[in-house]
């Protein structure tokens, strides 16, 4: 495992300078994605330690605690105990850790916290889930996914800010024509289309789906993938 060259003692605390409640607004408009998530509360660590690794893996972003699913400002309770909690997390639920940079807004007695992850240099992170049992994740649209360890790989070998999108090959180009005629994929219908090998066939689906053009579902019995 990669050392952290961000280590927690590098957390800052800003009250109000970095952001303004109507940015905050405009953000909340654009509803959560690749680079947002909406938090009530922080419930546990282990929790939000999944969000914190998936967006340092991926192209960072930005928490909002305070901020219901449906994009209503709630406002936390109390703001300290947020912040310990997320860095509880970041510190022992997140390895290696990972440096958080906190804003604090208050408004009509409420008050939201904006909690912003950097892209790491130092991929991959992984998130405690149980007692020793730690999982790699990245940010898949609005959603935290579970990494496999070829994934994990893949992030090892990445630079910063690289998951733009990129031409695509014919299996690549085959699989999103699939998906234009087919509502969902699974890994085993694109090793059959492409006459792929299972491990080919896997890095060829999570590569499109790190580079935006798939969705990753993973809910159900056997995960499979959409446009």
């Amino acid at each position: 495992m990669a050392t952290a060259d961000n280590s927690i003692s590098d957390l800052t605390f800003c009250r109000s300078s970095m952001f303004s409640m109507s940015e905050v607004q405009e953000l909340i408009q654009q509803g959560e994605g690749e680079q947002l998530e909406f938090k009530k509360k922080t419930t546990h660590p282990t929790r939000i330690s999944r969000t914190l690794a998936s967006l340092a893996n991926t192209r960072g972003g930005r928490v909002l605690v305070g901020v219901d699913d449906d994009g209503r400002i709630v406002g936390v309770r109390d703001a300290e105990e947020e912040r310990y909690l997320l860095r509880l997390a970041a510190e022992h639920y997140v390895q290696p850790p990972i440096a958080l940079l906190f804003t604090e807004l208050e408004e009509d007695d409420r008050t939201v916290l904006i909690v912003v992850v950097a892209e790491s240099t130092c991929k991959p992170h992984r998130a405690q889930v149980a007692e020793g049992d730690w999982r790699g994740y990245v940010r898949v649209r609005d959603e935290s996914v579970q990494t496999s360890g070829l994934t994990e790989r893949v992030l090892e070998r990445q630079e910063p800010a690289r998951f733009e999108q990129i031409p695509l090959n014919r299996h690549e180009l085959a699989v999103m024509d699939y998906l234009r005629k087919q509502p969902r994929i699974t890994l085993a219908q694109f090793m059959k289309l492409g006459n792929l090998g299972k491990r080919r066939a896997y890095q060829t689906l999570i590569k499109l789906v790190l580079h935006g053009y798939l969705r990753h579902h993973d809910k159900e019995k056997e995960p499979y993938y959409t446009l």
